[in-house]
């Protein structure tokens, strides 16, 4: 009688194990490069709006793509974007600083051809003073990543009603021609960025501000103090901030999971970015 055959052993297909692999590898990049990539908030530039710790999604597609959109900035200056547009005023924007490979994240202020001032903490444009008014203060909670304790904002610590240590800080509304409004941060009289002379913003070139007004290394503030040094050109944009997906407070730990979760600040998941728009608002000039 005869002897069933045994099967042949399986063996792994290393080959097609590391094609996979890269093929994933590879969508993933894609994906990151073209659509859309997450985003750290590193610093309190951005307050009342972002703060550290705030995770979000920033898309690549609204402006097009240019040589700071692939991953890891790997590619030269090239000028030009590919189906470029110009981002709108006060939409939040990722930008990649001439001549370097960090990201910064600012709101962009004004467009080609637009004459810019700052004078007093007021943005003048075209002439015309953007439109402020105060609304009382953001109280935001002291953490980890927002510890308030800086010579200029230490003031500000105050205890809430529920006991807790808050960052009560003066908040102005603005409103930029066109209609966006949002929440700005304003600590006072500080000439080196509540002053800026009156520049023409160049084709293809957007003025860029953080909403925390006196401590936000932007376009106000040159090069060598870690600034954007003046209007920026499109080419280095790399996408538009969208929402918040979640935010940490700084006390997790990568070997503890449980302060994965008791570090979230629930209240900040699914916050749009984009300004509130106003049709009533002056039209641009």
């Amino acid at each position: 009688m005869a002897t069933p055959t045994q099967p042949a052993a399986k063996t792994t297909d290393w080959w097609g194990e590391a094609k996979g692999i890269f093929w994933l590898v590879l969508a993933v990049l894609a994906f990151h490069s073209l659509l859309a990539k997450p985003f750290y908030i590193p610093s309190e530039s951005m307050m009342p709006s972002l703060v550290k710790g705030d995770r979000l999604v920033v898309t690549k597609y609204p402006y097009g793509w240019s040589y700071v959109s692939p991953s890891f900035h790997i590619l030269p200056f090239m000028q030009g974007r590919l189906f470029g547009r110009l981002p709108e005023r006060g939409d939040i924007v990722i930008v990649t600083p001439p001549g370097k490979t960090s990201d910064y994240i600012k709101r962009v202020i004004g467009l080609p051809g637009d004459r810019l001032a700052v004078r007093g903490g007021t943005v003048i444009l075209n002439g015309v003073a953007v439109r402020r008014r105060s609304v009382g203060t953001a109280k935001i909670p002291v953490d980890a990543n927002v510890p308030c304790d800086q010579p200029q904002v230490v003031q500000y610590r105050v205890t809430g009603a529920d006991g807790r240590l808050y960052c009560a800080l003066p908040v102005v509304r603005e409103t930029l021609p066109g209609g966006a409004t949002f929440n700005t941060i304003d600590l006072g009289d500080y000439p080196a960025v509540d002053d800026y002379p009156e520049v023409t913003i160049p084709a293809n070139h957007v003025f860029l501000m953080g909403d925390n007004r006196d401590q936000s290394a932007d376009s106000r503030v040159p090069a060598d103090q870690e600034g954007l040094n003046g209007p920026v050109p499109y080419e280095n944009l790399g996408g538009r901030a969208e929402f918040i997906t979640f935010s940490l407070d700084g006390t997790s730990t990568l070997f503890n999971p449980i302060s994965w979760f008791t570090a979230m600040r629930g209240d900040r998941a699914g916050t749009s970015l984009h300004p509130d728009r106003s049709a009533a608002a002056a039209p641009a000039r």
